[in-house]
């Protein structure tokens, strides 16, 4: 059933790339060229690169009955190819994988535009010449993908660091689980690669075009194609933060909340940074998930510990696709004399949450982040989510609370304000929900608004489903997985889905509960996915800051009102595109939140330009005037 749907959407993904997309990029002058499409002149340019460049970097992989087969990588490029040898009259076989430090589309000079070829298409034409003496009389481009899922055995693992690495290697010699080849292949070389890589006609796909798409970024990064292109969003700065002042003086004058990427990731960045050279900060803790490749927030805590800060911090070595990038941030951190905990045993810590302890005037003080988001320098340019910066004494209490628990192995008890799973987040969440049906059958005006990636916990559903019945208006953005029924006259007539697909992934967790005039509101690392409120540490977090609170009810209310970028989840859980209706203003969610940002920064920085700062003789002097 599943391979049958991945199928039909594989095909219709290369009728689109091959019929719609690349039609559309030659029409604009960019054009990935066969090689028969070649003049003289860029005949020999692809010659010369071949020999310069990709030669000496191929190393072919002979295939024999006497040798074991070769190791085939993890979604990289390779050649499957029939050689014959017609002195002895007999053939045999070999594999040739692709450069993966060579870009994979090789530009060739043109008179207008640009045109490519294609690495693959560059070695199959002069793939004779790895094999002197003899002849390639069959060749194809294929790559596959392997499982990539992990199982440690916490329980056991009296190393979990080493455990992990075990596993890592392990899972580059994975189960296959997909190859995909070119249409057309011949039989023996489908054979051959079917065997070598242990797969069946389950894991076979037929590729009419390209394989490894993602690589089509590279045309992506082009200049001079700014029609084609997206105009610039660069994140734009805080009209609350202050660039000229610390910023702990910030967070101690009011709670701050971001909403990135149309609001720059640079003030938690910021902190982490001052934090490490600050002589009054005396300790940092911080929850580690994702990071980026070349880390600020890294180097910041390295320097905070060998500035003498005592920093804490919990590396999740269990991130799905990043536990290699985690256990080599965890030896770093760990060298510079980070105290270092490789998360909860048998759950994912997940939970954005950093800590910061200062002494001002012989009193601790403490600071702390709360987000949606991972602490990821790159894709906090690119996902949306909630920052929030605050010194509230309950949040900050909490928040050490929390570290206590899952550093030391103790039981997390009822926080004052944040609700942590899977410990109290999810009943808490069901007692919201609940709490809006009760008002709903005593006749009260009932909302939900929530804002996540995924729904999918049964227990959740089935309280939406009541809540509905009830008569509560519920009004869901859900990005991805939905298992929730729309548009059911017996159990969610009141419910309406919609998701946003746009420039930004979306990936902020925003929920407002109506709470009979008195809304509540609240930001989570956390989907309604049985996962992350039952395996997983997160955080529950209310918003009670006034401004902070209207400012989330207003972006929750804003994608609602999507009607260019918004699609609409049927009952059958296929999605319809959201148009304006007839008279009604283009609406893009998004881009409302760029502007709106960019209009409060512009405010902003005029109120600064207008204030007045004298220039004072040195020394105190008294105003007389007070």
């Amino acid at each position: 059933m599943i391979r049958k749907r991945v199928a039909t959407f594989a095909l219709t993904q290369y009728d689109l790339l091959n019929n719609a997309l690349m039609p559309a990029l030659a029409e604009a002058g960019i054009r990935i060229l066969k090689l028969n499409e070649l003049s003289q002149g860029q005949d020999l340019q692809v010659d010369s690169f071949f020999s310069e460049m990709i030669y000496p970097l191929l190393t072919p992989l002979a295939i024999d009955e006497e040798s074991p087969p070769p190791s085939i990588q993890n979604l990289r490029l390779f050649i499957a190819c029939r050689i014959e040898n017609p002195e002895k009259q007999e053939g045999r076989y070999a594999f040739v994988p692709l450069p993966e430090n060579l870009p994979r589309f090789i530009p060739v000079q043109s008179s207008k535009g640009n045109s490519f070829v294609t690495i693959e298409d560059i070695v199959q034409r002069q793939i004779g010449e790895l094999f002197p003496g003899e002849t390639v009389e069959a060749s194809a481009p294929f790559r596959i993908t392997r499982n990539s899922d992990i199982a440690i055995q916490e329980e056991d693992a009296i190393d979990l660091a080493g455990e992990m690495a075990e596993v890592l290697a392990a899972r580059r010699i994975g189960t296959t689980i997909r190859v995909q080849i070119t249409k057309g292949t011949p039989r023996d070389l489908l054979r051959l690669v079917q065997e070598v890589t242990r797969s069946g006609p389950a894991e076979l796909y037929r590729v009419g075009g390209l394989l490894q798409l993602a690589d089509l970024m590279q045309i992506s990064q082009l200049s001079d194609y700014e029609e084609l292109s997206n105009p610039p969003w660069p994140p734009l700065p805080s009209p609350l933060i202050d660039y000229s002042t610390s910023i702990f003086e910030v967070i101690g004058a009011r709670d701050v909340l971001l909403f990135h990427p149309y609001e720059s990731f640079d003030p938690i960045v910021r902190m982490l940074e001052e934090a490490a050279h600050d002589p009054d900060v005396l300790a940092i803790k911080q929850v580690l998930y994702r990071t980026a490749s070349d880390s600020r927030i890294i180097s910041a805590l390295i320097r905070a510990a060998e500035n003498g800060k005592q920093v804490t911090v919990l590396v999740e070595l269990k991130a799905r696709f990043d536990e290699a990038r985690n256990l080599q941030r965890a030896d770093m951190l760990q060298r510079a004399g980070v105290q270092i905990v490789y998360g909860v045993k048998d759950l994912k810590t997940h939970a954005k949450v950093t800590l910061i302890a200062r002494n001002e005037d012989g009193r601790l003080k403490r600071y702390v982040h709360l987000g949606t988001g991972n602490y990821n320098e790159t894709t906090a340019q690119l996902y949306t989510d909630v920052s929030y910066l605050t010194c509230h004494p309950q949040l900050v209490a909490d928040a050490s609370h929390f570290f206590n628990a899952v550093t030391g192995r103790s039981k997390l008890m009822r926080l004052q304000k944040i609700y942590a799973a899977p410990v109290h987040l999810k009943d808490r969440l069901m007692e919201l929900i609940e709490a809006e049906a009760d008002r709903a059958r005593h006749g009260e005006s009932a909302l939900i608004m929530a804002k996540c990636n995924s729904l999918q916990d049964p227990d959740v559903i089935e309280s939406l489903y009541r809540a509905s019945r009830a008569g509560v208006k519920i009004k869901l953005n859900i990005r991805g997985i939905c298992c929730l029924k729309t548009e059911s006259k017996r159990y969610s007539k009141n419910i309406e889905v919609r998701s946003i697909v746009d420039r930004y992934l979306e990936h902020a967790r925003i929920f407002y509960f109506h709470h009979g005039g008195d809304p509540e509101v609240y930001f989570s690392s956390a989907d309604w996915m049985t996962r992350n409120l039952e395996k997983r540490v997160e955080l529950l977090v209310p918003v009670e800051d006034p401004p902070s609170k209207k400012r989330l009810i207003r972006i929750l209310e804003a994608a609602f009102r999507d009607n260019t970028n918004a699609f609409r989840i049927l009952k059958d859980g296929t999605s319809v595109p959201v148009v304006p209706a007839k008279g009604e203003k283009r609406f893009r969610f998004q881009e409302h939140l760029y502007k709106t940002a960019s209009k409060a920064a512009r405010v902003r920085q005029r109120e600064r330009s207008a204030t007045f700062t004298p220039h004072r003789p040195p020394g105190k002097q008294e105003d007389k005037f007070e």
